[in-house]
C-alpha cells in the first residue's frame, strides 16, 4: 500500500523525458526506415524497367510548403517516390521534436538557460527550413 502513495505523490520527471525521448528517436528512425523501404519497393515494382538519364540534372526550386504538399498528395495516391521522400521528412523530424521534447523537459525543470538555448536551436531550425528551398 504504501508504494502505491509514494507512486501517486511523484512528479512526471526528468528520467520521463529521458525515456519518452529515446523512444522517440528509436521509433522515429524504425517508422521512417519501414516507409522509405516500402515507399522504395513500391517505386521498383512500377518502375523496374525505366532507364535513368544522369547527364541532366533538373533542379525543382519550389517552396517547402509546395514540396510538402505534392509529396503528401503523392502518399496518399501510393506513389513510391513520394513515400521514400515520406520516410526522409519523418527522419528529419525525428530530431526535430526531440528538440521540442528537451524545450518542455527543461521548462519543467526551469532551466531558463537551457530553454533559452533550445529556443535559439529552434529559431535556426525553423529559418533553414523556411529559407532552404530557395536560393
Amino acid at each position: 500500500m504504501e508504494k502505491s502513495k509514494v507512486m501517486q505523490n511523484e512528479k512526471f520527471g526528468e528520467k520521463d523525458f529521458q525515456y519518452i525521448i529515446g523512444n522517440l528517436l528509436r521509433y522515429g528512425v524504425w517508422t521512417s526506415l519501414s516507409v522509405a523501404f516500402i515507399g522504395g519497393i513500391v517505386y521498383l515494382f512500377g518502375h523496374s524497367t525505366d532507364i535513368e538519364n544522369y547527364s541532366v540534372f533538373h533542379e525543382n526550386d519550389r517552396n517547402i510548403f509546395e514540396v510538402i504538399s505534392a509529396v503528401y498528395n503523392g502518399a496518399i495516391q501510393g506513389n513510391g517516390e513520394s513515400l521514400i521522400f515520406v520516410g526522409i521528412i519523418l527522419l528529419f523530424l525525428t530530431p526535430v521534436l526531440r528538440v521540442l521534447l528537451s524545450l518542455f523537459s527543461f521548462l519543467l525543470e526551469k532551466d531558463y538557460l537551457y530553454v533559452g538555448i533550445t529556443l535559439i536551436v529552434i529559431v535556426i531550425i525553423l529559418i533553414s527550413v523556411s529559407f532552404g528551398f530557395s536560393h
